[in-house]
């Protein structure tokens, strides 16, 4: 029942993200929250008697174990499962370095994997449970540039879906929300740089315009519908929400190709003009 006191593990909860909104808005839905981390003192404003914070490393087996065994022996459940944490990958795919790619899919796909199987023997075990993992539409569309980080999304999409279905004898639902743009802290890291395509390199660049994060959706917003969803007595199966998602999910029904030619003159050659009028 929404509302009702639901144990929840959410894990990329260092302030300014995603995950920081969300352990907000489920303990103001009288939850009691363990927000995760790879560095606890990365969630250091997130003050709230029902949010406790631990420290959780997705990529790390022991780490999510340790996390897991504490709540369970706390709270002897975990209720709601929230697969927030990840990592951005930016670039052309044939120059991004290896080791970025590789963290990127240990983050954002692996991650997933791991913690998804420390929690759901305990929530079958009750027959009870909601994972929700945070995917992007960038996971049914990609934008140019951005293939490394939209096919790990996609394989979130992809697992969402399995996990759905093979959840299902186990009382455990499964949400997938399909996020657009969310007005969050931007990356720190450098804009990637490009030797085989020059020209687009204001493209490549724009990814880590700051104000292209400023128009998105307010976090607060974002987290008040995938927290509402997510605790309803029949959760939703897939939650689209976010800057720009639902034309994103309409444009799947096109033909593929006319919409990746359209996505690429609409983004790339559109800064090509404006890059000309400019000189």
């Amino acid at each position: 029942m929404v509302g009702a006191r639901k144990v929840v593990l959410i894990t990329g909860c260092s302030e300014g993200g995603i995950g920081f909104w969300l352990a907000k808005e489920y303990a103001a839905f009288g939850c009691k929250v363990y927000a995760t981390a790879r560095r606890t003192e990365a969630m250091a404003s997130l003050v709230d008697p029902n949010i406790d914070k631990l420290r959780m490393d997705v990529t790390d087996e022991a780490s999510i174990k340790a996390a897991v065994d504490e709540i369970i022996e706390k709270d002897g459940r975990i209720d709601v499962l929230v697969n927030n944490a990840g990592m951005t990958c930016s670039g052309p795919i044939a120059e991004i370095d290896f080791e970025r790619i590789t963290q990127t899919y240990n983050t954002n796909v692996f991650g997933v994997i791991r913690t998804a199987k420390a929690v759901i023997p305990h929530m079958a075990s009750l027959k009870s449970g909601t994972i929700v993992n945070i995917g992007s539409v960038l996971g049914e569309i990609p934008l140019p540039f951005t293939g490394v980080y939209a096919s790990s999304k996609a394989a979130v999409h992809a697992l969402t879906d399995a996990l759905y279905m093979e959840c299902q004898p186990l009382g455990i639902s499964v949400v997938l929300v399909a996020a657009g743009g969310v007005r969050t802290m931007g990356t720190n890291f450098s804009v990637p740089s490009t030797e085989l395509y020059p020209e687009y390199a204001g493209v490549i660049a724009g990814e880590f315009d700051p104000a292209r994060t400023a128009r998105g959706t307010p976090p607060e917003d974002f987290a008040r519908v995938v927290v509402g969803k997510s605790l309803a007595r029949a959760p939703a199966r897939v939650v689209v929400v976010g800057l720009g998602s639902s034309v994103v999910r309409f444009l799947t029904w096109f033909p593929r190709g006319w919409v990746l030619r359209t996505v690429w003159n609409q983004m790339v050659e559109k800064h090509k003009v404006a890059l000309a009028k400019s000189k």
